[in-house]
């Protein structure tokens, strides 16, 4: 039958085939347009606007769009018969199949509610179906009571049931596969968050394993590279953190979280997957970036590990959510971060997860008291110590380097494993393309580069426990003994010196012969490796020099002491006050050798003066000495000496330090002496440099 065009015309044949949409989607698009009255959108005052292909899947395709041949009275009539029609079929209406059998499948792994597999169903198809998309936008913008109003009438399931199956209780939100954004109001596409793109996909088009479901979101980790043999200096926190670890997965408790903080690349995530591996457990990591690589936000990154939760509970697993900083540390200086603005969830995860999750961080220090109190275990994971990094050097070093570059990577403080692992792979690549006799050199290169640009000092040109090419506790003037001191610390080892005295006079050089004869490794810090700009760090590094030391069984020099223990009662600020304090508590307690140097012995606080065990000063060398060490630097060059030298010495060399003549000699690479008056002549010019105090005249001196 024709009807007049002025009101409509028959339907045509190039309608949208309405098989191509499921019967359900369509049912759900005619409760939005019809009861909730979103034909008032979409039935213009006198055309369809744009929107043909949507009347076509609900077969009001064929009417007319010009203003003149349109009556819109006998569309929204036709529309309310076609409502009514498809609400008499809605018995028949059934999901595509394998999103219906995936949706069972989910319901009884994390047991959903047939209100929650009702909501999920349709926030699956809302993310798939544009028609169903393009319907729920003619609602418009949407509050939350709105929301529950609208899918109460679209999923025709009572509002009440909807409000709980949306609630932060329930077992659907708690998931984190749907979830109702209550901070906005846009409309019903936009309100609903469902974990992610892929979830959709995979739940639409195959018989979904759980981790399938999660793909992007939450990842199987890969085996360990390493072993908890490569983590003694641990062994304190691993004696309880394993066997812990293995009853809460035994047993099944909830709310069992561990921290792990460390700088990074010290070997957190390998960590954690040894640990699995050695309680013989999945473990699964909560992703940062998507399969396409584009970064995952912190509230992404929230839903994946709610998600895994739900989904692993009953599998003995645990979970590790690496770079928490994206939570706890993502906010600025007008905005929250988004643990902070998500407290009472935050702190309900922490309580309430069910499976055991290890978090790792680079950082804690302005972490939330009530965040880190909530965690089961805190367990620092520093760099390894010394012996260890030179074990982990060699194990991931070709045969190729020499022992002499190994020992110099050791010896520095942050060297990270995986910074080693990244210079190694580089290496690797080459190939055969780099000399064999210069990979020592290219690792150097590499991880120096590293270290710099993470802030850290170069890696030393020498060891950092090499001595000047002459050295002799002989050719110094100290006050007392410096051989038998090293004697006395044999047996104890345990001592705190504060070497003082002019530029130069050895005090350096000999902290590192102490540790030579002690046998035991060193720990060089100046002022420049503890000093920071940033209030409160300065003695956060301090006390990271002393337990670093402590640890190794190291003797720790720290140089340019006066940095740290200035007379507190001439301090401007509370944070220099804050800085001795810290130096004193530190000194007081470590059980070590410990052995300041300073230039400036007068400036010191008087009770750091009383922390040390000895107070040597070191001074200009003595005629006999100079004399002496003259003679080993003038065979060393080659130079014949006079006969009169103790003259000489005496005349021309009367504030002279062993500095001095390690300076001379590195410049003859500039200005080659050819004789013994050349040499003699630039040690002159080097001490008439210095501001040395002459005595006053008079008798009294």
């Amino acid at each position: 039958m024709t009807i007049k065009t002025r009101n409509r015309r028959k339907l045509c044949d190039t309608s949208l085939a309405t098989d191509e949409v499921p019967v359900i989607v369509r049912l759900w698009m005619l409760r939005c347009l019809v009861p909730l009255h979103g034909h008032r959108s979409f039935v213009h005052k006198g055309y369809l606007d744009d929107d043909e292909e949507i009347a076509g899947v609900i077969g009001l395709a064929g009417w007319e769009n010009d203003p003149d041949e349109f009556d819109k009275s006998a569309v929204i009539t036709e529309l309310r018969r076609l409502y009514r029609g498809m609400e008499r079929a809605a018995g028949d209406c059934r999901l595509p199949k394998t999103l219906g059998c995936n949706i069972g499948r989910l319901a009884s792994l994390i047991g959903l509610n047939e209100v929650e597999q009702a909501i999920m169903a349709f926030a699956v198809m809302l993310r798939s179906d544009r028609y169903l998309r393009a319907a729920t936008s003619f609602l418009g913008v949407q509050s939350t009571q709105q929301v529950c109003a609208s899918l109460a009438t679209i999923l025709s399931l009572p509002g009440v049931h909807i409000q709980r199956a949306l609630s932060g209780q329930s077992t659907l939100s708690r998931s984190g596969l749907v979830s109702l954004d209550k901070d906005s109001c846009f409309n019903l596409h936009d309100r609903l968050n469902i974990v992610s793109s892929n979830f959709v996909d995979i739940m639409l088009g195959e018989d979904a394993d759980p981790v399938d479901l999660l793909r992007g979101k939450v990842e199987v980790a890969t085996p360990p590279m390493l072993t908890l043999a490569d983590y003694p200096h641990l062994g304190p926190s691993l004696d309880i953190l394993l066997p812990y670890l293995r009853q809460v997965v035994e047993q099944g408790c909830r709310g069992v979280n561990i921290l792990l903080h460390g700088s990074p690349g010290t070997g957190k995530s390998e960590l954690a997957r040894v640990l699995a591996a050695k309680l013989g457990c999945e473990l699964f990591e909560v992703a940062s970036a998507d399969e396409d690589g584009d970064p995952l936000g912190a509230e992404d990154r929230l839903r994946a590990v709610r998600a895994g939760q739900c989904f692993f509970a009953s599998r003995g697993a645990m979970i590790v959510f690496d770079e928490t900083e994206d939570v706890f540390y993502d906010g600025g200086l007008m905005r929250e971060s988004t643990a902070k603005s998500h407290k009472a969830w935050m702190n309900r995860l922490l309580e309430g997860n069910a499976v055991p999750t290890l978090w790792l961080s680079n950082r804690i220090d302005d972490m939330d008291p009530a965040f880190i109190r909530r965690f089961d275990m805190v367990v620092e994971v520093p760099v390894p110590p010394r012996a260890q990094r030179e074990r982990i050097v060699r194990a991931l070093c070709t045969d190729a380097v020499e022992d002499s570059v190994v020992r110099r990577l050791a010896q520095e403080e942050w060297l990270a494993p995986a910074v080693v692992a990244q210079a190694n792979g580089v290496m690797r690549r080459l190939g055969s393309s780099l000399p064999r006799e210069q990979a020592g050199e290219v690792l150097l290169y590499l991880v120096d580069s590293t270290l710099t640009a993470q802030g850290h000092t170069r890696v030393g040109a020498k060891d950092a426990r090499s001595l000047p090419d002459i050295y002799d506790p002989a050719f110094i003037n100290a006050d007392v003994d410096l051989a038998e001191i090293a004697v006395r610390l044999k047996g104890s080892r345990s001592a705190r010196l504060c070497l003082y005295g002019p530029p130069g006079t050895g005090k350096t050089a000999y902290g590192r012969w102490l540790a030579d004869q002690l046998d035991i490794p060193l720990l060089v810090k100046r002022a420049s490796d503890l000093m920071s700009p940033y209030v409160g760090v300065n003695e956060q590094n301090i006390a990271a020099a002393f337990r670093t030391a402590s640890r190794d069984g190291a003797l720790l020099l720290i140089d340019e002491v006066d940095s740290f223990l200035r007379d507190r009662g001439g301090a401007s600020h509370s944070w220099e006050a804050t800085l001795v304090n810290e130096m004193l508590t530190q000194i007081e307690t470590f059980e070590g050798v410990f052995v300041a140097s300073t230039n400036m012995m007068a400036g010191l606080d008087q009770a750091a003066l009383r922390r040390f065990d000895l107070k040597v000063k070191f001074d200009y060398l003595q005629v006999q000495q100079a004399v002496g060490l003259l003679r080993r630097y003038c065979k060393l060059l080659g130079l014949a000496m006079p006969k009169d030298v103790e003259r000489i010495v005496a005349t021309h060399l009367s504030h002279i330090t062993p500095g001095d003549f390690a300076v001379v000699t590195r410049q003859q690479r500039f200005h080659p002496a050819a004789c013994f008056d050349d040499f003699l002549m630039a040690l002159k010019d080097e001490t008439s440099l210095k501001a040395v105090c002459k005595p006053r005249i008079g008798f009294l001196h």
